[in-house]
C-alpha cells in the first residue's frame, strides 16, 4: 500500500496501481432559447443529458466532443468555447470519479445515419423545459452546465495546447 491524500489532507490508503479518473466531454449547444440534449437509456433509467461521452486513445477533446455529438444527435458540432472542467464522483466514497470538458458551439448540418444504440431522442428543451425536467437529469452537471452557459463566456479554444492536446 502507499498513502494517498482525501480532499482536506487526510491521509488516506490506496491500492498500489494509480488512480485514474474517467476524462470525458460535452457539448453545450443553445438555438432561438433552447438547448440540445439527448434522452437516453443510463442504468437502468431514462434520462436527460447533453451529448457527451468518453475521451478515446489518440484524440483530442476538441475531435472528442465533435464526434460524440456527432454519434448521439448527427449533428456536426462546432466547438466555440471551453466553457468549463467539471469533477463528478456519482456516488460518494466510490473513487468512481468523471473529469467532463464541457464545449459550448454550435449545432450545423445534420448528417444522416443511426444515433448510438442508448440515445432515445434528440431533443431542443427551452431553460425552462429543462428545469422542469430535472429529476429526469442524469447528473447535476447537466443543469449546471446550462447555468453556466447563461451566465458565463467561457474560454478560448486555445487555452487547450495545440502541441499537447
Amino acid at each position: 500500500m502507499r498513502r494517498g491524500w482525501r480532499t482536506g489532507g487526510e491521509a488516506d490508503t490506496v491500492d498500489e496501481a494509480i488512480w485514474k479518473p474517467r476524462a470525458t466531454v460535452a457539448a453545450l449547444c443553445e438555438r432561438d432559447g433552447k438547448y440540445l440534449l439527448v434522452r437516453e437509456e443510463a442504468d437502468g433509467k431514462r434520462v436527460y443529458n447533453q451529448p457527451a461521452g468518453h475521451l478515446e486513445p489518440n484524440e483530442t477533446l476538441v475531435q472528442a466532443v465533435v464526434r460524440e455529438t456527432l454519434e448521439e444527435t448527427r449533428y456536426v458540432f462546432e466547438p466555440t468555447a471551453l466553457l468549463g472542467i467539471y469533477r463528478y464522483q456519482p456516488r460518494p466514497g466510490n473513487p468512481d470519479t468523471y473529469l467532463r470538458f464541457l464545449f459550448r458551439g454550435e449545432a450545423g448540418e445534420i448528417i444522416d445515419g443511426p444515433l448510438d444504440d442508448e440515445i432515445l431522442a434528440v431533443e431542443w428543451l427551452s431553460y425552462d423545459q429543462v428545469l422542469d425536467c430535472r429529476a429526469e437529469h442524469r447528473s447535476p452537471m447537466v443543469m449546471q452546465a446550462i447555468e453556466d452557459s447563461r451566465n458565463r463566456p467561457g474560454y478560448p479554444l486555445d487555452l487547450i495546447s495545440a502541441e499537447f492536446a
